[in-house]
């Protein structure tokens, strides 16, 4: 069942991708969880300065359209799109880049000096690694490999 899940995200993505691309917006995410009657399809996306409700309304009308033509998902759902939020993921190395000099929060595959996660300010990226400046300590630079889940941090 997961597997079947991965490879309908998968084709979604390959699918609405260009689509977006083609409206100045990048995919950031998409989710598909239950099923039958409570299937949901959410998609995130965003641009340069955010996205406004017409930005995702209009994404919302040219993505329902390709699914429908298609149908990559064999019951139905609800389509939902939105912006990713101030606590964005950081799914692509160029999301590392794009946000340097922002505060993010990673979940780390295996612990580093004993900690699961770390909180810092990103300073971009290296090669494959990941530079960050914890307020605490000196600046690591950790592997994106071993980065399980990485959002921005929420600045008040």
């Amino acid at each position: 069942m997961v597997r079947d899940t991965q490879t309908i995200i998968e084709r979604i993505r390959e699918l609405v991708g260009p689509i977006l691309s083609s409206m100045g917006l990048e995919l950031v995410d998409l989710e598909l969880s239950g099923q039958g009657r409570r299937g949901h399809l959410r998609i995130f996306i965003d641009k340069d300065g955010g996205v406004n409700v017409d930005d995702c309304e209009q994404a919302s009308r040219y993505v329902g359209h390709a699914l429908d033509a298609v149908d990559p998902i064999p019951n139905a759902y609800l389509l939902e799109v939105s912006s990713p939020g101030l606590d964005r993921p950081l799914r692509k190395a160029e999301d590392y880049r794009r946000f340097a000099g922002k505060l993010a929060r990673l979940k780390l595959v295996r612990p580093l000096d004993g900690a699961w996660v770390v909180v810092g300010r990103l300073r971009g990226l290296e090669g494959d690694r990941v530079e960050l400046q914890p307020e605490d300590r000196e600046a690591v630079q950790i592997a994106l490999a071993d980065i399980a889940q990485a959002r921005l941090e929420v600045e008040w």
